[in-house]
């Protein structure tokens, strides 16, 4: 049963805050309330915040990662190491991997990872874009970085076999101590840190 609400400015926002992902409308309601209790200033910043992110924020033409300009922040930095490419599911896995300290090369978000039951094929991620950066000559390693999931394995294979014409590149993929079925986003510091320093050769994964 829906709740009746005193106000249709209230059942609005609302009706709004819980369309956002684990918001559900209690907690919606707790929410829209919170912020009428709050000074008003409060309630304007947080709109004004979500507006700008929404109109200025665009993807990177490079690695698809946000960004506030046509190349974000790393792929414009002259102190990142071009020649290697982290392939990652999603912006969060970016920051993942960032909060690391221990990669120092760039990315390419592929939007997600393959997956027939949802109607997700290789032709709705950023993968002909990757294999266009690696063509272009300047790439050396590509690390697989997606979650140790059915998905995220697809995925890696398809990768493996579209860069498989490109003899000088190496592609390699985070050593298992990412667990099995877990994200990347979840993954701790310390794991996916180490899982990056030890990355192996994709082809022998499935060689050994």
């Amino acid at each position: 049963m829906q709740e009746e609400f005193a106000s249709r400015l209230l059942e609005n926002a609302v009706t709004e805050l819980s369309r956002l992902p684990g918001i559900g409308r209690k907690t919606a309601l707790r929410l829209a309330l919170h912020l009428l209790r709050r000074d008003e200033s409060e309630g304007v910043a947080l709109g004004e915040a979500l507006i700008a992110l929404r109109r200025n924020i665009t993807y990177c033409k490079e690695c698809h990662n946000i960004s506030e300009t046509e190349l974000c922040p790393i792929c414009a930095s002259e102190r990142r190491d071009h020649t290697t490419v982290c392939v990652v599911e999603s912006v969060n896995d970016v920051m993942s991997v960032e909060r690391t300290r221990q990669f120092d090369g760039v990315y390419h978000v592929l939007g997600g990872v393959i997956s027939p039951m949802d109607g997700i094929g290789p032709d709705s991620l950023e993968i002909d874009s990757l294999v266009a950066r690696v063509a272009a000559g300047d790439v050396r390693e590509v690390i697989l970085a997606l979650g140790a999931t059915m998905e995220g394995d697809t995925t890696n294979f398809y990768i493996f076999r579209k860069l498989a014409p490109f003899a000088n590149v190496r592609v390699t993929q985070l050593a298992r101590g990412v667990a099995v079925g877990n994200d990347l986003e979840y993954t701790d510091e310390i794991t996916l840190g180490r899982s990056l320093l030890q990355r192996v050769l994709f082809s022998d994964s499935f060689n050994s």
